[in-house]
């Protein structure tokens, strides 16, 4: 069984605990042994690894993955290719998501049906590299909701009534998917730019989550409004994206689920607008600046709160379109501490160790801790006084995922020396 032993490294063990100097050793695909403060592992047949003072940490999850997404300019625009083309570019994403860090993704929806099914299960067999994935369905709307385009081959899979989502649900399980994806929440008509109406009724909610839990499937729900917000909560939907209008009571209800409920925000898609857009060539007309303004000033308020009440808060920016391409993800470490009021441990905490717990693995993935799986960033410089060098794919030293390296340290690197074999 092969080891690698990584010595003169700074851990950050992702529990939110300090960093500090010490050794770790992998055998396989699990960590054997971590080492404090001035101790030393024993492993004479081990690669050995010198970090030269680098970061060793794990590897980080994207809770709001669209990697079928291909920085589409509009959501009409996602399935413009042909199926068998999808698959080869989201191929290419996979890996790109793996070159950034990303050990892990769960995924926000498919664009396609089998689509993410059939990368994941790629990525398993070692045919392409990638991230581990937990494969979506396409996100299920209703007649007028979110997504409902008017078109054949779209996004969205257009469903009415409980019968007709929960025969939905029992095919997907049957396809292979892990999480059913579902769109209680649509754009409302108000004056007000993030005005939001609530279009699945509670007993299609319901049908959803009754399947999940008969297959034992997870359901991930676009919930903008307060009332989609708990109409979720009160029926077991385990991730939440946006959260954005959550009122009070909502609020009440996510604690009261902490222990078993993830929030994703998916700032990146107003933020990358409001800084980005025009670098892109995206227009960007008053309205959507005002929405995606208050969007952030609302939501990042409400991540705040959330955070001190306890609540698991995950990264994941809903990246995918041009303004918010694929790549940019650990962007959302950066806007946890600066726009949520994270501390970097914090952020990196919810990017790795909760990033592992929504990924099915707790106290396995996401943790530089003694039997937990080796996904492992080597990382040079310091990300605790600076996040921002985590969106730097330069700055990965080393890629580890379950025990082999995907990038593989070089002595020419000048921060590190890897023992000749």
């Amino acid at each position: 069984m092969s080891e690698t032993l990584f010595i003169n490294v700074n851990v950050i063990d992702g529990t939110g605990a300090a960093a500090f100097a010490g050794q770790v050793l992998v055998r396989g695909n699990r960590i054997a042994q971590v080492a404090r403060e001035g101790a030393t592992i024993e492993a004479p047949d081990a690669q050995l690894v010198d970090g030269a003072g680098a970061t060793l940490m794990p590897g980080m999850t994207d809770a709001h993955a669209h990697l079928s997404f291909l920085n589409a300019a509009t959501l009409e625009e996602l399935t413009d290719i042909t199926p068998e083309r999808h698959v080869l570019e989201t191929a290419k994403n996979a890996k790109l998501l793996l070159d950034h860090g990303f050990t892990s993704m769960f995924s926000g929806s498919s664009a396609r049906d089998h689509t993410d099914t059939a990368i994941r299960d790629a990525i398993n067999a070692g045919d392409i590299p990638g991230p581990r994935l937990k494969a979506a369905t396409r996100q299920m709307t209703v007649s007028g909701g979110f997504g409902d385009i008017g078109k054949e081959d779209a996004y969205s899979l257009v469903l009415n009534g409980p019968e007709e989502f929960r025969k939905a649900c029992r095919q997907a399980a049957h396809n292979g998917v892990d999480t059913f994806k579902i769109v209680p929440s649509a754009p409302g008509s108000g004056k007000d730019p993030l005005a939001e109406d609530t279009a699945m009724s509670d007993d299609e909610v319901a049908a959803v989550c009754e399947v999940a839990r008969q297959r034992n499937r997870m359901v991930a729900a676009h919930a903008r409004s307060a009332d989609a917000v708990k109409m979720c909560v009160r029926n077991g939907v385990q991730v939440i994206y946006h959260a954005t209008l959550a009122d009070g009571e909502a609020t009440d209800m996510l604690e009261a689920r902490k222990d078993s409920v993830y929030v994703a925000p998916a700032m990146g898609l107003p933020y990358g607008r409001l800084k980005d857009g025009e670098t892109y060539g995206v227009t960007t007309s008053d309205y959507m600046r005002a929405r995606a303004e208050k969007e952030i000033e609302t939501v990042s308020a409400k991540m705040a709160e959330l955070r001190q009440r306890g609540v698991r808060v995950l990264p994941g920016g809903d990246y995918g379109f041009k303004w918010n391409p694929h790549g940019r993800n650990a962007r959302d470490l950066f806007m946890f501490v600066e726009l949520f009021g994270f501390s970097p441990l914090e952020a990196i905490r919810a990017a790795t160790q909760y990033g592992g717990e929504l990924m099915g693995m707790p106290g396995e993935l996401g943790l530089v801790v003694q039997g937990a799986y080796a996904d492992l960033l080597l990382v040079n410089g310091d990300p605790v006084a600076d996040i921002q060098i985590l969106q730097d794919r330069d700055r990965f030293l080393a890629i580890m995922k379950d025990g082999e390296f995907h990038k593989s340290p070089t002595p020419d690197q000048g921060q590190i020396r890897v023992a000749a074999e």
